[in-house]
């Protein structure tokens, strides 16, 4: 890539790549440091592709909470943990594509909750669905599809796999899909995923197998 090309602005990029930035989440602003880690501790490169959990540090930034003492669990040193998994371009622009505590982490590798469900409810027929992960003895965890029909459509797993095939990395469909009357919502009206885990922990969410079509 030339030096030109490399360094030219947003303003002066493709209409297609003004799009992109305008979706992004935003970009690193002045005397503020930006690093995204992965599970292991390692810092991600900024590829726009790469993701991580988004740390930062600044001259405002808390270094330490007084007398809080879960704060270890916020900071990796001098580093604030946000808790957001993200990827950064070379521009510095920060693109949010999870939580920490909601990404699924299989075989070594992340997938994206929020992804998931965006494209799950691209379908016709579903009005929302919540993805969590649920614990898996080969691949540590697996995504487990919570769905809820919009009044009077009917779906199979087997339509919901075949809808996401074209839409995600294969190793992202989840393994089952349970279908139920209403995803749980907080007090502000997000998606409450810790009963979601809670139902799924004692046993009161079933998921339905996709049947393989070989």
């Amino acid at each position: 890539m030339s030096w030109s090309k490399k360094c030219r602005t947003p303003r002066s990029a493709s209409a297609d790549e003004q799009w992109r930035y305008r979706t992004a989440t935003g970009r690193i602003v002045p005397l503020v440091e930006v690093r995204l880690v992965d599970d292991d501790g390692n810092v991600v490169a900024w590829d726009g592709k790469s993701t991580g959990e988004v740390q930062i540090r600044g001259p405002w930034i808390a270094s330490e909470y007084f007398n809080d003492p879960s704060g270890a669990d916020k900071f990796d040193g001098e580093w604030l943990r946000t808790g957001d998994i993200a990827s950064i371009d070379e521009r510095g622009f920060i693109r949010i594509s999870d939580r920490s505590k909601d990404v699924i982490k299989s075989g070594g590798e992340w997938i994206s909750s929020v992804e998931l469900e965006n494209e799950l409810m691209a379908h016709a027929d579903v009005l929302e669905a919540a993805v969590i992960a649920k614990p898996d003895e080969r691949w540590t965890e697996r995504p487990l599809a919570c769905v809820v029909l919009k009044e009077g459509c009917e779906c199979t797993p087997e339509e919901l796999r075949d809808h996401l095939s074209s839409r995600v990395a294969k190793w992202w469909i989840p393994d089952e899909f349970a279908f139920i009357d209403e995803v749980p919502k907080t007090s502000v009206g997000k998606f409450d995923k810790k009963v979601l885990r809670q139902r799924l922990s004692e046993g009161k969410l079933e998921g339905r197998t996709p049947v393989s079509t070989g």
